[in-house]
């Protein structure tokens, strides 16, 4: 049962204004956004909306502090990581119940995205303290090579809104280990999260600032003058690949570091020799996370013909049996979608694989009354000219394909502009190594379907973007390497 005098409290003492040089401020014009509560439609509260000269200010704070925050001993950044690390698990039920309420995941989801959050503080307060250069003796042996790493400076960072806290402590976490200021927007559905993550911020002693954060409905307005004002070095974008690609022809004019976690549109593969039982259960994770609404999430189901009709009665008994509701409720295993143009979206792509010929085995429409939900859905005989096989689709859908071979498999999954992850069940060793290495993904899920890990790199290929985050490899993104030549 939903405690709503808990949930009017909980946001209530929620941030709602912008956090600049370490002060929480008003935006300029003093305007509004509404926060809505996907799961009814109804408003949750108000936040600051920023003007571009809110953005110049967040950004003056940021250069700033720069210089100051970069001759900081790696220690004690580490220190703030660890201690920011501390309070999300001592903060995890208020900071769940916000996230749900915002974004609409059952409260199960949230704290465990949390959980996932904080792990990026704790990876990188440790790799804070790895980061390392050479030294060697030139070829000829008459000098010495010197190279070392250095932050690339003030960084901007824009957050989606399907993991309001884990996105921003994927960026956050390597910037603050490396050395880097920043000014982070996070999308306007879910900004809470963030405001909340900038308090504890605060709190675990990171200087005034270090991170700015700047809630806008202007996005465009308040973004690109500070991109394109080269002040900033480096930006770091999750989100759509069109956003994408305008972001990056901004940066272009400066020359700024780019990292872009962009589109997927996921393969699912599952051959005959699978684990049918294990193929299902990784299926149900790879689809149903976040309720689908996850760049990471498993779009095109490619199930082997002789096959497919045993894969598709049991994942759609799994799928249907599922509990759709609010994320307050106990009894709730799916939430909203964000709000009601996602919603729309979904069934678009639905009604759209129907009208091609697909059968919908279970759900296939919005139900009625309040919120943004959809039902969970699997449609089979879908045809290659539907356009859940080239757009993502964001939502509870899961669409099941045939294929006949390995070969064809192969060439479904990468008939696509996309390539950040695909997902492959076979008991076979040899075929889950081929086709692991012949798929073009930054990432592959081998008999599992969820991969996503702190300590890994995570990222694309082709349209789904460029760098890694996570793992050694993220804060590599936010170092300059310098090499410094002295002859003996």
């Amino acid at each position: 049962m939903a405690d709503t005098t808990r949930e009017a409290a909980v946001i209530g003492s929620a941030p709602n204004q912008l956090f600049i040089d370490g002060e929480w401020v008003d935006g300029s014009e003093g305007k509004k956004i509404d926060v809505l509560d996907p799961s009814t439609g109804d408003v949750l509260c108000q936040i600051a909306d920023a003007t571009p000269a809110d953005g110049r200010r967040a950004l003056d704070a940021a250069v700033k502090a720069q210089k100051d925050f970069a001759a900081t001993s790696p220690r004690e950044r580490a220190d703030m990581l660890r201690r920011a690390f501390e309070l999300l698990h001592e903060r995890i039920d208020d900071l769940a119940l916000i996230m749900t309420l915002e974004m609409g995941k059952p409260l199960a989801e949230s704290r465990g995205e949390i959980v996932y959050a904080a792990e990026f503080f704790r990876h990188f307060s440790e790799e804070a303290t790895r980061i390392s250069g050479n030294y060697q003796t030139a070829p000829a042996g008459n000098a010495r090579f010197i190279v070392t790493k250095q932050p690339v400076g003030p960084c901007i960072l824009i957050t989606p809104w399907n993991f309001p806290m884990a996105m921003g402590t994927r960026k956050l976490g390597p910037a603050i280990a490396a050395g880097c200021t920043s000014v982070i927007k996070p999308a306007a559905q879910t900004p809470l999260s963030m405001l909340a993550l900038a308090a504890i911020l605060k709190e675990a002693g990171v200087p005034d600032g270090v991170v700015n954060v700047v809630t806008t409905s202007n996005s465009g307005g308040v973004m690109e003058p500070l991109i394109r004002s080269g002040d900033a070095r480096k930006i770091s974008f999750t989100g759509s690949t069109e956003v994408g690609v305008r972001l990056l022809e901004q940066a272009a004019e400066k020359v700024l570091r780019s990292s872009m976690e962009l589109g997927g549109n996921a393969p699912f593969l599952v051959f005959p020799d699978a684990d049918l039982d294990e193929a299902v259960a990784g299926a149900m994770a790879a689809k149903m996370r976040n309720g689908g609404e996850a760049c990471t999430a498993a779009n095109r189901m490619y199930v082997h013909k002789d096959i497919i009709g045993e894969f598709g009665k049991r994942l759609s008994e799994k799928m249907g049996a599922l509990v759709v509701g609010r994320g307050v409720e106990d009894a709730t295993q799916v939430g909203p979608l964000i709000d009601a143009k996602q919603q729309g979206k979904v069934a678009e792509l639905v009604d759209d694989a129907i009208s091609q010929g697909a059968t919908v085995l279970t759900g296939g429409s919005a139900p009625e009354g309040k919120g943004f939900f959809f039902t969970p859905t699997v449609l089979t005989d879908v045809p290659t000219s539907a356009r859940v096989n080239k757009e993502e689709i964001f939502g509870p859908v899961a669409p099941l394909i045939s294929f006949s071979s390995e070969a064809e498999a192969i060439e479904l999954a990468n008939n696509s502009e996309f390539g950040l992850i695909s997902y492959v069940f076979t008991k076979d060793l040899q075929r889950a190594f081929r086709v692991s290495e012949a798929i073009e993904s930054g990432m592959v899920g081998l008999n599992q379907g969820i991969v996503s890990n702190p300590a890994a790199p995570f990222g694309g290929m082709k349209s789904s973007g460029l760098g890694r985050e996570g793992g050694s490899e993220g804060i590599e993104e936010f170092l300059e390497t310098k090499y410094i030549g002295m002859p003996l």
